[in-house]
């Protein structure tokens, strides 16, 4: 029979976490790059790595921060997953993976965990390799400088707001938040079209390897809403990301926002996959 357990990494099994991670680069992209960064000390990561062994050798893991994530899990590992999460507790504000485990890995700890305060259970991952011919990169878009970061705060605010429905002031007063915008600012990752001190567009990338990356954050003005600011501007920011930091540019997507799967389209992007988030 095989035998199997489930336990926290130890800092020393990086390359096998590595490994797992770097198998599906796309899917991965967001904890892996946390991984590259931090290594599997819990204090540096933000959260615990918890791997699944099936006879001594590292199949699936689970990353247990402020987000839940199984990564590269097979159903008996969503399972040892769940067990381990139930013992601990929910220390997590959301769910977020791909659609399949973590439809299972919910199913499992929502008699325990519940009720979310919303489920998206579908949400496309759409990638490209690609500057788009058909789409004009706006020009005015570009990277936010260190000083910018009063400038751009509100609309990063007004964003979370608006996809997450809570705000990330909440709580804390919004300093983790702040601090994580001014991180993707100062590593170059922020992007916007600003006109007259008013921001128009803005995206960032999120989450970088040397594989893919992944954008979020986007955003357009509500009163410059369906002007094609979001395709030109989407536009840039994938032409930077080709060209100064991964070969493959993600993102995921609600599957009822049909105006931003239309954009992504119009900008070059397909579905490959899908993700699932769980809000607490």
């Amino acid at each position: 029979m095989t035998q199997t357990t489930t336990r926290v990494l130890d800092p020393r099994e990086l390359g096998a976490a590595l490994a797992i991670l770097e198998s599906e680069p796309v899917a991965n992209a967001f904890v892996a790059s946390r991984v590259q960064a931090a290594g599997l000390d819990p204090w540096r990561l933000g959260g615990e790595m918890w791997g699944w062994y099936a006879d001594g050798r590292l199949r699936s893991l689970c990353y247990s921060g402020a987000n839940l994530v199984p990564i590269c899990a097979s159903p008996e590992a969503v399972r040892a997953f769940a067990d381990r999460a139930r013992r601990t507790g929910r220390r997590c504000s959301s769910i977020v993976g791909p659609a399949e485990p973590t439809a299972l890995l919910w199913q499992l700890l929502e008699p325990n965990w519940g009720p979310a305060r919303e489920v998206r259970a579908n949400q496309p991952l759409m990638v490209t390799e690609r500057v788009p011919d058909t789409v004009r990169p706006d020009p005015l878009v570009r990277r936010i400088r260190k000083e910018e970061l009063e400038t751009i705060m509100p609309a990063c605010v007004a964003m979370f707001t608006e996809e997450v429905g809570v705000s990330p002031l909440a709580g804390d007063g919004g300093l983790l938040y702040q601090a994580r915008v001014a991180e993707l600012v100062g590593a170059g990752r922020s992007f916007a079209r600003i006109d007259d001190g008013k921001v128009i567009f803005k995206a960032e990338i999120g989450a970088a390897t040397s594989h893919a990356c992944q954008i979020q954050g986007v955003w357009v003005a509500p009163e410059f809403r369906g002007q094609g600011f979001s395709e030109s501007g989407m536009a840039a920011v994938v032409r930077y990301a080709l060209a100064d930091v991964a070969p493959v540019v993600s993102l995921y997507v609600n599957d009822y926002n049909t105006p931003a799967r239309a954009s992504y389209r119009r900008v070059g992007f397909r579905e490959v996959g899908a993700f699932m988030s769980v809000l607490f």
